[in-house]
């Protein structure tokens, strides 16, 4: 890709946002030729999903920036995402081509307003990882201690500000042309997608989110995180301690330096379940390159760009939600469900009742002492399912938590398969509880037992509105065909004189031509808003037909 191209704000809008439109067009045409959905149908649905996910895939790892991370994001997202799209979105690597070291030097001076040799011995210009905001270095400070150095990447505040331009104008499409808008809250998924990217843009939160956890785990001396130079540290460049070790997932590591790895994966499991249960930052990004194995047995965890956060109510909730579980109390699952925001307004709170008891009898059925990773890959594919299947969208700290859970639990089978949960989780638990777990939820019952109880869910209300809309949705099926397929003719007019636009404007930005250029430019956009205004209606009438 042309240089020049990269941080064009026309080309990486264009790239991103007609992405999105094919996207929307593609799964429009299947629903349209595709009205009765059997077995065959649904192979074919996850086939163009596939393809779709595979698509962005590659357009992630040419364009960088923001997509990457937008991927990576939306693999969290269980609650509204389809399966195979997390499926293919989860092994999207954070790996972009390195950018050249005199770039980063540039950037490095810039942060430190002096030259690098002031605070530096040597640095070795072939960087050990490139990902899409930031390059990490191995250098020595001028007493000769070993340092990773981390730099920004050249003008990626553009580019992730570029994509945040792009990313708006997706959101308006999916909320206007797909039922997102109705599946979940949009707006509030963009602010959150916003937040979290600024704020990986931004090393000085990383740099108290390290000396945060190096001051939470100090006493823990089988743990070790980095010590942090901070007098060196700005928004833009971090310097910490080097760590030698290899990845924690390494078995014959482990086995060439005798370190015992049942003792390991216990630490391992008792250090997130601490982050998982106890108020605080947890590390939300816990994949075997962030978790190294020292060869003194200690485990060091490492980049705390990627965080969440669990609240002192959070505590609270899953505490309730454990009670719930334990006394077959699904009005109080509902009830902290509710008040967590995770089920949106329009949820059929008895079918989700329904769905949240038939699940739990279900897996009281079977025996889950001993998780291996296919138990572990069918709770996961059992909630996913629940979740989707019932209007309920998680917040990002949550959707992190999920996530982080998800990651932990397979190092952990990858290093011990014979891993016993229960075992392992038992005494940590009753502990948070703060003693006897019976004992604390004999207390909260007859606590509760004691206050009218008045939060009976108006489901009956919502089963008669949902019946009302089915019927307003049968009405009308049948309309004249004929304008339907003069919108389908001109969208296709627009989408080739789109399609010409942009190919004149690479062409000219290729070859230097700065009118055909501006030309191409203008066409392009002009018969983008045409066929934008033209879908629009188009999708407007077929609403009205429903």
């Amino acid at each position: 890709m042309q240089s020049s191209l990269k941080y064009n704000v026309f080309y990486r809008c264009t790239v991103i946002v007609w992405m999105v439109v094919k996207f929307i067009i593609q799964q429009y045409f299947f629903h349209m030729w595709h009205r009765i959905w059997d077995e065959q149908t649904y192979q074919k649905w996850n086939a163009l999903l596939t393809k779709q996910a595979k698509e962005y895939r590659e357009n992630a790892i040419k364009l960088g920036g923001v997509l990457i991370k937008v991927g990576q994001f939306l693999s969290t997202r269980t609650d509204f995402m389809p399966d195979v799209f997390i499926r293919e979105l989860a092994g999207l690597v954070d790996r972009v081509p390195a950018i050249p070291y005199s770039y980063a030097k540039q950037s490095i001076e810039a942060e430190w307003g002096t030259s690098i040799e002031e605070h530096l011995m040597d640095i070795d210009e072939a960087p050990i990882a490139a990902a899409s905001i930031g390059q990490v270095y191995q250098a020595k400070l001028k007493d000769g201690t070993v340092v990773a150095i981390k730099v920004q990447r050249y003008r990626i505040d553009d580019i992730f500000h570029i994509d945040f331009k792009a990313l708006k104008i997706v959101f308006w499409l999916i909320s206007v042309f797909t039922g997102f808008g109705k599946k979940a809250n949009l707006d509030e998924l963009y602010r959150e997608l916003i937040y979290v990217m600024e704020r990986e843009l931004d090393f000085e939160k990383e740099l108290g989110f390290g000396t945060y956890f190096k001051e939470r785990y100090k006493e823990y001396e089988s743990i070790h995180i980095p010590h942090y130079y901070e007098e060196l540290c700005t928004r833009k460049v971090l310097v910490m301690e080097w760590i030698e070790g290899a990845k924690i997932t390494n078995i014959n590591y482990m086995n060439r330096h005798n370190i015992n790895i049942k003792q390991t994966a216990k630490q391992l499991f008792d250090l997130y379940l601490d982050q998982f249960l106890n108020p605080g930052y947890f590390h939300a990004d816990p994949h075997a390159g962030n978790i190294l194995i020292q060869k003194d047995g200690r485990i060091a965890v490492i980049d705390f760009g990627m965080m969440g956060e669990v609240r002192k109510q959070d505590t609270q909730y899953f505490k309730r939600l454990i009670q719930g579980l334990i006394m077959d109390d699904y009005e109080k699952i509902i009830n902290t469900l509710d008040e967590m925001n995770f089920v949106l307004p329009n949820a059929n709170r008895d079918k989700l009742k329904k769905m949240i008891k038939q699940t739990v009898e279900m897996y009281e059925n079977g025996s889950f002492k001993q998780m291996d990773s296919h138990t572990i890959d069918q709770v996961k594919e059992d909630i996913r399912t629940f979740i989707q299947e019932q209007p309920i969208q998680l917040s990002a700290d949550y959707a992190y938590y999920g996530r982080a859970v998800s990651i932990v639990f397979g190092v952990l089978i990858a290093i011990y398969p014979d891993i016993d949960i229960s075992k392992w989780a038992k005494p940590k638990i009753t502990e948070w509880f703060g003693g006897s777990i019976v004992g604390s939820i004999y207390k909260q019952f007859t606590k509760e037992t004691l206050q009218p109880v008045l939060s009976y869910p108006k489901a009956m209300l919502n089963w008669l509105e949902s019946g009302e809309e089915d019927r307003k949705w049968e009405k009308e099926k049948q309309q004249k065909q004929l304008l339907h397929h003069f919108y389908l003719v001109l969208e296709a007019i627009s989408f080739i004189l789109i399609m010409g636009g942009i190919g004149l404007f690479v062409y000219a930005t290729t070859m230097g031509m700065a009118m055909l250029t501006i030309i191409g430019e203008a066409a392009a956009c002009i018969f983008a808003l045409t066929m934008i205004i033209i879908f629009l209606k188009h999708y407007r009438m077929i609403r009205m037909k429903k």
